[in-house]
């Protein structure tokens, strides 16, 4: 295979800042539900969030945006795992939705902060009962000796709660809102001279929106 030769020309769309709405997020909502109506559902949803160790090394992971609002993007995840231990450490963030066959990206920079114990908890007992209890056998990002080992964890844990009642929330985890203070709009053209929008908040809260060069 010869990576170099691996290239295709974007013609899907264009965008200008006169296409946008003045709000990122129903900006964003409305590219969302684009995405779901061409068949990514429910990987639409999907994001990579990138986090910053404290020796300056960063790393990535594929999460489920799970809430959204004016207030920011929200996930939940083990509250011991990489990714939370590094916010706790930086919360500076950023989120990538990669719509690919959309020929788009949108690209959040901002900063995560915790959600409460109610907002976690409320969300949590709202998942499937075996995605529960994956969550409190789990020890995210930790060594574990064997897939055996896991699957006894959760044995373990399918013992623990018998029954069909939602698991208590675990101590261990929670969720975190990005709230952002740039979300880049990403439209794929011909030649690579591709569309770039962002959207950047000022003092009093509005956004100011300016075209980068690609």
């Amino acid at each position: 295979m010869n990576l170099q030769d691996l290239r295709r020309e974007y013609s899907q769309g264009t965008l200008d800042s006169g296409d946008l709405d003045p709000s990122p997020f129903k900006q964003f909502n409305q590219w969302l539900e684009q995405a779901q109506q061409a068949g990514f559902s429910p990987d639409a949803s999907a994001m990579v969030v990138a986090t910053v160790g404290d020796d300056g090394q960063p790393s990535q992971r594929m999460v489920l945006l799970k809430q959204l609002d004016e207030r920011g993007f929200v996930f939940f995840t083990n509250l011991e795992s990489r990714k939370a231990r590094e916010i706790q450490h930086n919360p500076r963030t950023s989120l990538h939705f990669p719509w690919h066959p959309m020929e788009r990206q949108v690209i959040v920079y901002g900063q995560a902060e915790s959600l409460s114990v109610d907002d976690a908890r409320r969300y949590f007992q709202s998942r499937p009962r075996a995605s529960q209890i994956a969550a409190w056998a789990s020890q995210q990002s930790r060594k574990v000796a064997s897939r055996a080992a896991l699957e006894q964890a959760v044995a373990d844990i399918e013992a623990r709660y018998p029954g069909e009642e939602p698991l208590p929330l675990p101590e261990f985890w929670g969720g975190f809102r990005v709230v952002p203070q740039q979300i880049e709009f990403w439209q794929g053209r011909r030649n690579r001279l591709h569309d770039r929008l962002v959207y950047t908040r000022q003092d009093n809260d509005a956004w100011q929106i300016e075209r980068l060069q690609p």
